[in-house]
């Protein structure tokens, strides 16, 4: 695009294309996942994962943790990943603040991320006010937006110390009177009940606007909201207690990959020596074991702590926005999840 064109139209015209996300429910995946688990390579990994993900659907007793690291969320799985709360396919999330804020919140406030369609150098979307998450772009203004709406939140709570899941539990009900979209993530979970937590929520536009919310409140000398991640872990383990039988569904991996897994090791710590170790876990991710990790532990290395069963365990090596829709799509379509009990486990806490 020449450079002579005005910065408003030449901004416009590369925030012209949205990003389209996947619906799980218009297409059935089922027999090409078949096919795939009589082949070799990833695409049989993908074939037993998705059978391990439909045992934890039909197994009654099992709570799954869907964990989100990555930036799927804007790269088209959004509404997957709000299919999987609608149709009671996940029962927790434990996810990046960048996922749950930046991406469905900020798309929750009716602002969007769009196709990064041609090759412009970075300096130059600074100055036309264009972020970019790999081929995908957004506009910094509605990013600064979405760090106000965090703030006007905190400034209408009282004055105290919350975990990332009450806050955005505070999040979801700013969408259910503020919001532009019906299908997200962060509303749906305050309707079905299902509790979110972000670990790491300040590195996020959470972030950016508890610091501006912080910074208000302690120039006039007021108490001011802050987000507990200790509370975090402490909840997310009183939900691994209560559950008994668990299974984890991880895309990408990190902080949430290895918060939802410690909770089996911080469960023994509180003395709940019989609590079971995950059993069932699946992980998409594009991380290898060549650096001593894999953006935390193999699943096998997992078990040598106690924390995942190796009976039904499953890594996929691949890029999640081209596996995920596949293996959703083929649960989604088996339909195990119509007879699975709705644990609804943010009723598990008193303060909303």
């Amino acid at each position: 695009m020449p450079d002579n064109i005005p910065s408003d139209n030449r901004k416009a015209a590369l925030l012209s294309r949205e990003v389209t996300h996947i619906d799980i429910t218009s297409f059935d995946a089922r027999p090409i996942v078949s096919a795939m688990e009589k082949m070799s390579f990833s695409s049989r990994d993908l074939g037993r994962a998705t059978e391990i993900y439909n045992n934890m659907l039909a197994d009654k007793n099992c709570t799954i943790m869907l964990t989100l690291a990555g930036s799927t969320s804007a790269g088209g799985c959004m509404d997957l990943y709000t299919d999987l709360l609608r149709y009671n396919m996940v029962d927790c999330v434990v996810a990046t603040g960048a996922s749950i804020v930046d991406m469905d919140f900020f798309e929750g406030l009716g602002f969007k991320h769009y196709h990064a369609g041609e090759q412009i150098d970075d300096d130059s979307l600074r100055r036309l006010g264009i972020d970019r998450i790999y081929d995908t772009y957004i506009d910094e203004e509605d990013l600064k937006a979405c760090d106000n709406a965090i703030t006007e939140i905190a400034d209408q709570m009282p004055a105290g110390v919350y975990s990332s899941r009450a806050f955005i539990d505070k999040m979801g009900r700013y969408l259910r009177d503020n919001g532009k979209k019906e299908n997200s993530l962060v509303k749906l979970a305050v309707e079905r009940n299902v509790p979110i937590f972000c670990p790491a929520f300040s590195d996020s536009s959470a972030g950016f606007g508890l610091v501006k919310h912080q910074s208000k409140r302690i120039a006039r000398k007021e108490p001011y909201v802050s987000i507990d991640s200790v509370a975090d872990f402490r909840e997310l383990t009183e939900i691994k207690i209560k559950a008994g039988t668990t299974g984890l569904l991880m895309i990408g991996g990190g902080v949430p990959k290895n918060f939802a897994q410690d909770t089996v090791v911080c469960a023994e710590i509180l003395g709940q020596d019989d609590v079971e170790m995950h059993k069932y876990a699946v992980q998409i991710t594009v991380s290898d074991v060549r650096d001593g990790a894999c953006s935390s532990s193999t699943l096998k290395e997992a078990c040598s702590w106690g924390k995942v069963s190796l009976v039904q365990e499953q890594m996929v090596f691949a890029e999640a926005t081209t596996a995920l829709p596949l293996l959703a799509s083929d649960a989604y379509h088996r339909g195990a999840w119509r007879d699975r009990p709705e644990h609804r486990l943010s009723s598990l806490f008193n303060d909303g």
